[in-house]
């Protein structure tokens, strides 16, 4: 959870959230339309966020959701795909956020097929895309709705806001950065605590995230977990900028300043 007695400090817009989530190509799960409770949770072999927040999905080719695609009407089933940002380090609650893409999943030809795999190959090379025609059936998701909950709030995204916006900067190494953190330097966590309200700093202070605008510490107390965003003094862009932010934080005005120059 969060806390909510105090201003937020600034965050990447909703739609900047949703395409760093997407980008990441964490865990997904489809849940079928004619499956309203959800029970009913599919994990596919591989799936791509494309930029204009079409879904690619490739599942084995004797699954019943390719075949209901096939019949459903213009070959097109109601769909949700669900996207779990999972922290970088473990945590005991480690999804950071969720986006929801919900759509019509359509069935693809052989010929289409091929073409939507080279097009996902080039942004995301795996050999699961190998197996398409040979065991396995690549699908696409078109989107009507995106929704995105993370820890600065709950959000409807709109599609021309998503494929407007870029992932974060930062995203592609975020998780390196923070295992790195999170092990080899449980100094600099510990004095980052010093900007943390007094009733939380006794909890075990985690790292959590790092986006343009700043810094995320999971604080894992005894009554319950706490989000904490530690802003920059303005939005980075590049590595240096990076570094220089953070030494403000960990307390180095001096190394900042050198970092900076």
């Amino acid at each position: 959870m969060t806390r909510s007695d105090a201003p937020r400090p600034p965050a990447p817009h909703p739609a900047e959230r949703a395409r760093t989530i997407a980008a990441l190509g964490g865990r997904a799960t489809l849940v079928p339309a004619t499956d309203p409770s959800g029970s009913d949770r599919i994990s596919p072999l591989l799936h791509h966020v494309h930029d204009d927040g079409t879904v690619s999905v490739l599942l084995p080719d004797d699954h019943e959701l390719v075949a209901a695609a096939w019949q459903a009407p213009r070959g097109e089933l109601a769909t949700m795909v669900e996207l779990a940002d999972a922290a970088p380090v473990p945590l005991r609650e480690p999804i950071r956020g969720l986006l929801w893409i919900t759509g019509w999943l359509r069935a693809l030809s052989e010929e289409e097929s091929r073409a939507q795999a080279l097009v996902v190959a080039e942004r995301r090379p795996d050999p699961r895309l190998l197996d398409l025609g040979h065991g396995a059936a690549l699908l696409r998701l078109i989107p009507a709705s995106l929704v995105l909950a993370d820890a600065e709030g709950s959000h409807s995204v709109a599609l021309a806001a998503f494929t407007a916006a870029e992932p974060d900067p930062f995203a592609a190494f975020e998780a390196g950065w923070l295992r790195h953190l999170e092990v080899t330097h449980t100094d600099v966590v510990g004095a980052l605590v010093r900007h943390l309200p007094e009733d939380l700093r006794g909890g075990h202070v985690r790292p959590l995230g790092l986006d343009r605008f700043g810094l995320r510490l999971r604080v894992e107390a005894a009554d319950a977990d706490h989000d904490v965003r530690l802003a920059f003094s303005h939005p980075v862009s590049t590595p240096t900028e990076l570094s220089a932010e953070l030494r403000r934080l960990v307390g180095c005005p001096f190394l900042a300043a050198r970092s900076a120059g």
